[in-house]
């Protein structure tokens, strides 16, 4: 029983994308549950799109709206996020 509570929280993800020249900000583009994020991961996967893994963020940007602009109480977080992107896509480690 433990063990499958324990796997609904890690079943959640949430999307996002962010181009600085046409966006403000980061926007959600895909919230799913279950099913849904596995599908979500999956397609990530597929796409060689890095995957940045945090419960406590992904509880918050859950509950936002898809085309929805992140707060900007999260642009501290979002900024770590993205420079991780940035490292992984330039190979720095």
């Amino acid at each position: 029983m433990a063990e499958q509570k324990e796997k609904l929280k890690l079943d959640k993800a949430v999307a996002i994308k962010y181009d600085a020249e046409t966006d403000n900000a980061p926007v959600i583009t895909a919230i799913g549950v279950g099913q849904t994020a596995e599908k979500i991961k999956e397609l990530a996967n597929e796409h060689d799109i890095p995957m940045y893994e945090d419960r406590n963020l992904v509880e918050v940007l859950g509950h936002m709206d898809i085309g929805e602009e992140i707060p900007t109480e999260l642009y501290a977080v979002m900024a770590e996020i993205l420079a991780w992107v940035y490292q992984l896509e330039k190979g720095i480690e």
